[in-house]
């Protein structure tokens, strides 16, 4: 199944479009492992997290953009994870992004989503927008696919076919 496919499942757009924050994985400048979460935007196309322009993870990714995201739900059953490989470039806007507020929007409760908007419109000149060109993506709904190694686990103790 390719991307595009993965991410035309109704499982998946809720997922995309949901509130649960992306966490976003990315190899730091000492070559550790990073995993933060993010609010972030989908276009139909690529994910998009925005930051402050001189943070670590703006350098890390420019000098490795290789980056793992996972997009899953809590307290939920069966569980559900999008989990999404791929390659982010990133670059400087002048101040804040409609696609940052709206990603936002999805994490924020509403009480306090004017407060808030207000505090980072005086706070930010300029962000970094990652973009995140997917180039693998599976689903895991727990019901019509799982883990790879659970499925050959079930095929193995099945037993062989006559």
């Amino acid at each position: 199944m390719n991307v595009a496919e993965v991410f035309a499942k109704p499982i998946s757009q809720e997922l995309l479009d949901g509130p649960a924050p992306a966490r976003f994985a990315y190899t730091g400048r000492d070559g550790g492992p990073r995993v933060v979460p993010v609010a972030f935007w989908w276009d139909g196309t690529h994910v998009q997290a925005f930051t402050v322009p001189r943070s670590a993870k703006v350098a890390a990714l420019r000098e490795d953009p290789r980056v793992a995201i996972t997009i899953d739900t809590q307290g939920q059953w069966p569980p559900r994870a999008l989990l999404i490989r791929g390659e982010a470039t990133v670059d400087i806007v002048d101040g804040v992004p409609t696609e940052y507020v709206e990603g936002s929007r999805k994490v924020t409760p509403d009480d306090q989503m004017e407060a808030w908007e207000a505090g980072v419109r005086g706070l930010y000149q300029q962000m970094a927008r990652i973009t995140i060109t997917p180039k693998w993506a599976k689903l895991l709904d727990f019901e019509t696919t799982i883990p790879q190694a659970v499925e050959d686990l079930i095929t193995e103790a099945s037993g062989p076919r006559a």
